[in-house]
């Protein structure tokens, strides 16, 4: 079971990387960079080839896929405020928040519905308390609209989806 899970791991992130060349780590040469096989299989392009930063591959997903997507403290500046789609949608939840498990399949339906027009992301608050803090979240879940990096409303609570539809569409249209 674990080797077939290292084999899709491993076909997932070929197909990320197609066209490119993998480094293929034996036991010593891991032991030599200070890692165990376990932890380092493949070496993620090698040297002379430059890949893509991790953000960016997330960022153009956004164009592409209908999904929610994980924001950190790090990708927030990249996903959220420079995103390139006009509208963003963004939730602070916790793993323990009852009404924040309420609102992810809401928000898993709005990120297919607007796939294309608005990035629907979620970030969890116990991680990202700087980001909270900065946009004064002082509940959860809470959703704030972005539009072309400014946020534009504040939404607080379990809401139906027809309370954020109407939002994300005022905020289309302008």
């Amino acid at each position: 079971m674990a080797l077939e899970a290292c084999s899709f791991q491993l076909t997932a992130r070929a197909s990320i990387f197609k066209d490119k060349k993998f480094n293929l780590l034996t036991n010593k040469e891991a032991h030599k960079r200070g890692t165990t096989l376990s932890s380092s299989i493949i070496s993620f392009p090698p040297r002379n080839i430059s890949a893509q930063p991790r953000t960016n591959l997330i960022r153009n997903a956004t164009d592409t896929f209908d999904q929610v997507l994980e924001v950190t403290d790090n990708s927030w500046g990249e996903l959220i405020l420079d995103s390139k789609l006009p509208v963003a949608l963004v939730e602070f939840w916790a793993p323990s928040c009852g009404p924040c498990k309420m609102m992810a399949p809401v928000m898993d339906e709005l990120a297919k519905e607007y796939a294309g027009r608005v990035a629907c992301f979620k970030i969890n608050t116990d991680d990202s308390l700087s980001m909270a803090s900065q946009y004064g979240v002082r509940s959860i879940p809470t959703v704030l609209l972005f539009k072309n990096g400014e946020q534009k409303e504040s939404i607080t609570g379990a809401v139906k989806k027809s309370a954020l539809s109407a939002t994300i569409e005022k905020h289309l249209d302008t």
